[in-house]
């Protein structure tokens, strides 16, 4: 392969040196520099195709897949318990439930993904979860709900983890965590979005059905149109996507090569994959995620609640979900490009956490109905800090995992396991405790401080063994210096340095 003009040669951070070459070939060892010559022009050209033809479709349907998953909140505050004729602890039983098949069954279907391709198993996901959510219109009672939001968990338990592996397979590591938060913004998006059409759907008067009912119609219908589309348009990964060049295909898999995987589109081993959690790394990263999956939960699931204590109507309180579900968005895009731009993780997914401990703090401390504005600010507080930390996390790690198949596993587990802790929220937030919620906020507040907490000492420990490593070679590199392609055995290959 050649390229004409305007060659420099990157490192696999995408850090670039001038060079005359026309070709893409081995440096010689004395340079210092184990990449190869990649053509600048080009590449930014290819990751642009990528950034436009993968990324908002992946967003519209992360989007559907968070309204699917969020709308609860929104049908409460609409009569969906008067309606149903639920009682006592029975709405938390059916928040709960959903997290349950939801870890159960994650695994099995990111397996499934690597093996037929994340771009035929996420429609198939998604057009499965638009027919249940279709399907709550239909139901009478507690059983039905319960036994739909079961089915629900369970299509769209391996969603997120796929599409965090499917982003590896188009991007380098340094530019994952923008592309991820891009497309998780989404989540952020969504419930503001969730927050406007249930604003607009609970004016619905004239039709037969309860107003929640609608909303439920009217995202499930949505969702299916989606997959459809979906299905047909995402190619399997960057190296086979029909709308490239034999020359753009050469490089994209190149790419993947040196700055993300030890083989690129490797088959699935299930014994190699598993050997993941032989690291003790992978454990710690497991605990941030149950830190992390309590705040995430709590807001995504309870805001409308949290909202509704400053003492505004079930419209009104929807509405207001809007705008700190916005900003949460954007502070999610300040942290995630400040990260690829320092080729830092830990420092901002701590700043995640902190801004979710300090806004629960001051909402559990201050007299809410006397500080309204304060209040209002402080659920602003919950939102930076929920969304952020579970983007950098997922890309923290991944970014540390060159063997595709462990990169999948070891996904598939953390991502449902935060998610998981939608059962602790789910359980805290007790209507007896309404309107203050004070136990729920508080047991919120000490999970997000116990998250910044590990994520500094794991952060710490990274930058040590870095260290440790340069001593025992008598030589100082970095991520960028070594090719992925040299580090399938992760940890156990001495050049390997950690992206922290």
């Amino acid at each position: 392969m050649s390229y004409e003009s305007n060659e420099r040669k990157i490192r696999p951070d995408g850090d670039d040196y001038l060079k005359s070459d026309g070709a893409i070939v081995s440096t010689s060892a004395d340079d210092g520099l184990t990449s190869p010559i990649i053509n600048l022009h080009d590449e930014r050209r290819l990751v642009w195709k990528f950034d436009l033809r993968i990324l908002p479709v992946l967003a519209v349907m992360y989007l559907f897949n968070s309204l699917d998953k969020s709308n609860l909140g929104n049908a409460k505050t609409a009569g969906l318990e008067k309606t149903l004729g639920l009682h006592g602890d029975q709405y938390n039983i059916i928040l709960s439930v959903f997290f349950v098949p939801y870890v159960l069954t994650a695994p099995f279907l990111a397996i499934l993904g690597k093996k037929y391709g994340p771009n035929r198993v996420l429609p198939l996901m998604m057009f499965c979860f638009g027919c249940f959510t279709i399907l709550v219109v239909t139901v009478q009672n507690f059983s039905g709900l319960l036994a739909i939001r079961w089915f629900l968990g369970m299509s769209e338990s391996a969603f997120f983890p796929l599409v965090i592996y499917y982003q590896t397979t188009f991007y380098r590591r340094g530019e994952l965590a923008r592309r991820l938060a891009l497309f998780y913004a989404a989540q952020s998006i969504a419930s503001a979005f969730s927050g406007l059409l249930a604003f607009g759907v609970f004016h619905i008067h004239s039709g037969s059905l309860a107003d929640w009912r609608y909303l439920f119609l009217v995202e499930g219908c949505g969702t299916v149109l989606v997959s459809a589309f979906a299905f047909w348009y995402l190619p399997r990964s960057s190296s086979e996507a029909s709308f490239l060049t034999k020359e753009e295909k050469d490089l994209a898999y190149y790419r993947m090569q040196i700055d993300s995987s030890s083989v690129v589109n490797e088959k699935f081993d299930l014994r190699e994959s598993f050997k993941i959690f032989k690291h003790p790394t992978s454990w710690m990263i497991l605990a941030i995620e149950i830190c992390l999956g309590v705040p995430l939960q709590s807001v995504q699931l309870f805001l409308p609640q949290i909202i509704g204590r400053l003492g505004y109507g079930t419209v009104k309180t929807n509405l207001y979900t809007v705008a700190p579900n916005v900003s949460g968005a954007l502070m999610l895009l300040v942290l995630a490009f400040a990260s690829d731009f320092a080729r830092v993780r830990f420092p901002f997914i701590a700043a995640g956490f902190l801004f979710t401990f300090i806004g629960f703090i001051i909402y559990v401390s201050i007299d809410v109905e006397r500080q309204l504005h304060v209040a209002y600010f402080a659920a602003f507080m919950m939102t930076w800090g929920t969304s952020a930390p579970s983007v950098l996390l997922d890309t923290w790690y991944n970014n540390n995992i060159a063997h595709e198949g462990k990169r999948v596993v070891l996904t598939s587990f953390g991502v449902p396991l935060a998610n998981l802790m939608g059962v602790v929220s789910s359980n805290i937030f007790q209507n007896k405790d309404a309107p203050k919620y004070i136990p729920a906020l508080a047991t919120t507040a000490a999970f997000g401080g116990m998250g910044l907490v590990l994520t500094l000492v794991l952060g710490a420990w990274m930058v040590t063994d870095n260290g440790m490593r340069d001593s025992r070679q008598g030589v100082k590199l970095k991520v960028r210096d070594i090719p992925t392609e040299e580090l399938k055995d992760g940890p156990g290959v001495p050049a390997f340095r950690w992206f922290y």
